[in-house]
């Protein structure tokens, strides 16, 4: 009774310790090698995991270990008695491996331990398990196989189980979240990537980069909206978060601002009356937002400025000048006092607006992020596309801390008759 007391405790360190050191990560990678890692310390066998990517395709081996991979080495469990490889756990063999042969990795049926060949002279325990929690489709298959030891005894057989079917639940809820963040993202960059159509006469060019390659959706946002006599309006926006709420929120004021704009409102009349509108709902989330009137027959680009960063204007030798503009509070507070800036718009000069997160770096003073766009040197006579692919890749947008949300503009020039 007492041997079976201590391969009981034994098991249930054994649980506990697979709770802890399985599925740290999203990484599949790194879920399936701590299995691995874990099953050969307390099995002493090589171990396998060979991972199903997508019903259909051919498993690919995505871990590998054996008892000189771990700190347990072939010795026995932690607080286990001395004796053979695979005795940590006591009781009676398994009689498991005397049963029907096993599938070849890639699946197991009906979810319990099968036994598969072993080495050349096919005397080697081996257990193959379906990497799966009970009836749900399986992921892959884990084999382990013991040279040289004793077969697997029932409390060895119920730790294999348990620890794949923990890897199993840590790898389906990250390819859940993986999936469910694409689908926000894609969500996200449609909203984005498809904005009002402005005056043919203006260029633009536009991108929105995620933060983080697990990154959900945000606040960050473009929007162009055309106007009378060939005029432009063009929008950059920022709502405060992240996250399904801030996405929300970031559309509202999307949508607000194209029933503004069609009143074709001065650029400061427009953000005072989004700021009235959204002050009234206090279920939205403030927003920063910088708006652009461009006017290419007049040469002249008017601004106005909800808390937002300052634009920049790239000319047509590559130089970079960042627009002195007087900032305004952030929209929904219900402040108001935005003030219009106009300056010349010259052919060949490309307009840059921008979210934070092109330039802002975390425990840097924000002077020092501007100073870093404002020494970039472009291609001479370079259009919205180029400035937009040269912009992100100097600044290393592409690993920001932040999203990033950036628009390009330039006027068109028309072909001399």
């Amino acid at each position: 009774m007492a041997e079976r007391d201590e391969a009981l405790l034994n098991r249930a360190r054994a649980l506990e310790q697979a709770i802890a050191e399985i599925g740290t990560t999203l990484d599949e990678t790194t879920t399936c090698r701590e299995l691995a890692a874990f099953l050969a310390r307390h099995l002493h066998g090589s171990v396998t995991v060979d991972l199903l990517d997508e019903p259909g395709d051919p498993v690919r081996r995505a871990a590998s270990a054996g008892p000189t991979d771990t700190d347990g080495g072939s010795g026995t469990s932690d607080g286990a008695p001395g004796g053979a490889p695979g005795s940590a756990f006591g009781g009676a063999p398994s009689s498991t491996p005397g049963g029907a042969p096993g599938s070849a990795p890639g699946g197991v049926p009906g979810g319990a331990p099968g036994s598969v060949p072993g080495g050349a002279s096919g005397d080697a325990p081996s257990l193959a398990v379906p990497l799966a929690v009970h009836d749900e489709d399986s992921l892959g298959t884990v084999i382990v196989t013991r040279h040289g030891g004793p077969r697997f005894s029932a409390d060895e057989t119920a730790v294999l189980r348990h620890a794949v079917r923990l890897a199993a639940r840590h790898l389906g809820h990250a390819r859940l979240l993986a999936a469910t963040e694409d689908t926000a993202l894609h969500l996200q960059r449609a909203l984005v990537a498809e904005p009002g159509r402005p005056h043919p006469n203006l260029e633009i060019a536009g991108s929105y980069l995620p933060a983080g390659p697990r990154a959900l959706v945000g606040g960050d946002w473009f929007e162009t909206v055309r106007l009378h006599f060939g005029r432009s309006l063009l929008v950059v926006g920022d709502v405060m978060g992240h996250g399904l709420d801030a996405a929300v929120d970031m559309n509202a004021y999307r949508t607000a601002l194209r029933e503004v704009a069609a009143t074709d409102l001065p650029s400061h009349r427009v953000l005072r009356h989004l700021d009235s509108v959204v002050a009234e709902d206090d279920a939205r989330r403030p927003a920063t937002c910088l708006l652009v009137r461009v006017d290419p027959g007049r040469g002249t680009a008017t601004f106005a400025n909800a808390g937002h960063l300052p634009p920049a204007v790239f000319g047509a030798d590559g130089s970079v000048e960042l627009v002195d503009l007087p900032v305004g509070p952030p929209l929904g507070t219900g402040v108001g006092g935005y003030e219009p800036t106009t300056r010349p718009l010259a052919p060949g000069d490309n307009l840059l607006i921008f979210t934070d997160g092109l330039v802002e770096r975390r425990g840097e003073d924000i002077d020092v992020s501007l100073a870093r766009l404002a020494a970039l040197r472009l291609p001479a006579d370079s259009g919205p596309e180029q400035v937009v692919e040269e912009v992100l890749s100097r600044l290393d947008a592409h690993h920001a801390e932040d999203d990033v949300a950036v628009l390009a503009a330039r006027v068109r020039v028309r072909p001399e008759s």
